[in-house]
């Protein structure tokens, strides 16, 4: 089952919310920072939504100004993580970053977050530095690059 992209809306934030507290239940963003980053599209955000028989299974967002682009989030239900979704919206943040005139796009991710690692390796994303005790639980996040014009 291939999972279909769209724009996020703000109607879409009671099932975003849903997925965020699964996905990141130590460190989920509120509502109220979701809310707040749609409202600066299109101007520097863009989100998208990945939705399966029509229900919202992951979320991801970027934000873009001059020749840099920061991947936000993403976010798969457990249950479709290892089917393509997550990598679906990478792909589309990575095509709208490029849109955008980006030259370079940044990340975090977590130090224990093996999957994901994978995932952005495998997109061609290096490792640039750590910042260390990042992540509410105190965690470790594991900064990453890639050059888009490389």
């Amino acid at each position: 089952m291939r999972a279909v992209l769209r724009q996020m809306t703000a109607d879409d934030l009671p099932a975003v919310m849903e997925v965020e507290r699964k996905t990141f239940p130590a460190d989920a963003w509120s509502e109220g920072m979701l809310r707040g980053e749609l409202d600066d599209q299109p101007r520097t955000r863009h989100y998208v939504v990945a939705l399966v028989d029509g229900v919202i299974v992951g979320y991801a967002g970027l934000a873009a100004a001059g020749d840099q682009a920061d991947v936000q989030t993403i976010a798969v239900l457990a249950e479709w993580r290892g089917t393509g979704v997550g990598g679906a919206m990478l792909t589309e943040l990575l095509a709208e970053a490029a849109r955008r005139g980006a030259v370079s796009v940044f990340l975090e991710v977590r130090a224990d977050n093996l999957g994901a690692q994978a995932v952005y390796d495998r997109f061609g994303f290096e490792r640039i530095g750590l910042r260390r005790r990042y992540y509410e639980d105190g965690t470790d996040a594991i900064m990453m690059r890639k050059d888009l014009h490389a």
